[in-house]
């Protein structure tokens, strides 16, 4: 039986992503060596590297002046990170959910945060505006948990810093309005263990405070993403995750794809007798699909995810501070396996 896997993270690859990777790590580049065995310095992993950032400058249509890194730690550790090397006095922070908190409570340890909130996380406020004064702008563009999404670039007197974790490569963005755009790579572009981070190289060196050698991205600059030893297996197999974008026909076909996929679930979700999204109207997140049972049907839930499990659904769980279902459908979900649990929803609805 087919799996479909709808898991928000560590989510789904594409097959050929994890067949080269798996190559690699037989025989890497003819060295006779595994992937995971080779110096991080020699030039077979050196050209592996330089290639990842090439692409991911291609794919996003980087301009010059930015820095593309890949470093550990996932978006946690760039939650107090770039406060160090970039919040002088104060920042302002649009909090949209779980991980946004998580940012905003770390920047905290090193200025004062304006935070702008709604009454609750199923919508992104509306009608604010930012304090220019500022340091930065921080904002969190897709909610894993909650299910919203933010789908277009703001324009700002301050640098705007994204935490992408979720979205990055699904959409098109405009670069040349962001001062840090950062995230785990394990949603859409490879296997937990990298964090990528494009850096606008003005910002930095502008803080007072003294910086610890490893959280200063200067010297990973300086080092190109080798200042220690970095995750080489995970880069590998996003260089492959880029080569497969580029093939498909870039983030254009990514977004048109991901767009695609949404509104085949959310249509089936707004129609349904059983269940109703989480989110409705322009928020709604292309990526993380929520949904819930409707009251009078609470009972029921347990026996979905069991008849879904049965048709091959695995992941759809929802997070445990909403309940209910989610559907990541990130760039390697396939629109066949977004079609497959429509057709188990449906299924599941005529039985009752």
């Amino acid at each position: 039986m087919k799996k479909h896997n709808f898991s928000a993270g560590p989510a789904a690859l594409p097959q050929v992503v994890i067949d080269e990777t798996i190559k690699a790590m037989q025989n890497f580049a003819g060295t006779g060596l595994s992937l995971a065995c080779v110096s991080h310095r020699g030039k077979e992993f050196d050209a592996v590297n330089a290639e990842t950032q090439q692409l991911f400058k291609e794919l996003l249509n980087i301009p010059a002046g930015y820095e593309v890194l890949f470093l550990g730690g996932g978006a946690s550790l760039q939650f107090c990170m770039l406060p160090q090397n970039l919040l002088n006095k104060k920042a302002v922070f649009l909090n949209t959910g779980v991980w946004s908190t998580k940012a905003i409570k770390e920047a905290k340890l090193f200025g004062e945060v304006i935070e702008i909130k709604g009454e609750s996380f199923m919508s992104i406020p509306k009608g604010f505006t930012i304090d220019e004064t500022a340091d930065y702008f921080h904002i969190t563009t897709n909610n894993t948990i909650y299910g919203t999404q933010l789908h277009a670039d703001f324009d700002t007197k301050i640098p705007v810093i994204a935490d992408m974790s979720s979205d990055i490569m699904s959409r098109r963005i405009d670069v040349s309005k962001y001062g840090v755009i950062y995230g785990g790579a394990q949603k859409n572009l490879a296997p937990a263990g990298v964090t990528f981070v494009i850096i606008k190289t003005e910002l930095l060196g502008k803080v007072d405070r003294a910086i610890p050698s490893y959280l200063d991205y200067k010297n990973h600059i300086k080092e190109s993403s080798m200042y220690n030893t970095p995750p080489v297996i995970p880069i590998y197999a996003m260089l492959q995750n880029l080569k497969w974008i580029k093939e498909l026909g870039g983030v254009d076909v990514m977004e048109q794809r991901a767009k695609e996929k949404a509104e085949i679930l959310y249509a089936a979700l707004d129609s349904s007798r059983l269940f109703r999204p989480t989110v409705i109207g322009e928020d709604r997140s292309l990526m993380n699909i929520c949904w819930v049972m409707k009251d009078e049907y609470k009972e029921l839930e347990k026996e979905f995810l069991d008849f879904a499990k049965s048709k091959g659904m695995e992941g759809l769980k929802g997070h445990r501070l909403v309940g209910g279902f989610r559907a990541s459908v990130y760039n390697a979900v396939e629109k066949e396996s977004v079609i497959a649990l429509v057709d188990a929803i449906k299924e599941f609805e005529a039985k009752h």
